[in-house]
């Protein structure tokens, strides 16, 4: 389960910038995950609410995930298809000279803060 250590580098990441930022709570990280990334989401939730509770800027974070849908690209044909549904074969011409163009990536989008009291 790599999620863990996956959950790991993003606190440290999200610790780095709040501190940066004079921030002394998060309430809520965004992150991209590429459908073909090799994350599993729910394990990630998981680790992120056992990790979350040990770092007091982190304890009352939301996690949300947003799937980026990998799309692979067809240098024969030169068209993009989906490819979690026909893998390294282009579906529109036949041909496996093809790669992966997105769906990979692991991206922290957004880390949210609370609207400041009055």
């Amino acid at each position: 389960m790599h999620e863990l250590g996956v959950v790991f580098y993003v606190v440290r990441d999200v610790k780095q910038v709040a501190e940066e930022n004079a921030v002394s709570k998060v309430s809520a990280v965004t992150l991209q995950i590429g459908e073909v990334s090799g994350i599993l989401h729910d394990y990630l939730i998981d680790c992120w609410n056992w990790a979350k509770k040990k770092e007091p800027v982190l304890e009352d974070a939301e996690l949300r995930i947003e799937q980026i849908d990998a799309v692979s690209f067809c240098e024969d044909c030169e068209r993009e298809y989906p490819t979690v549904r026909y893998a390294k074969i282009c579906p529109h011409c036949g041909s496996e000279n093809t790669y992966l163009r997105r769906g990979n990536e692991f991206l922290i989008k957004e880390i949210e803060v609370p609207e400041p009291e009055p």
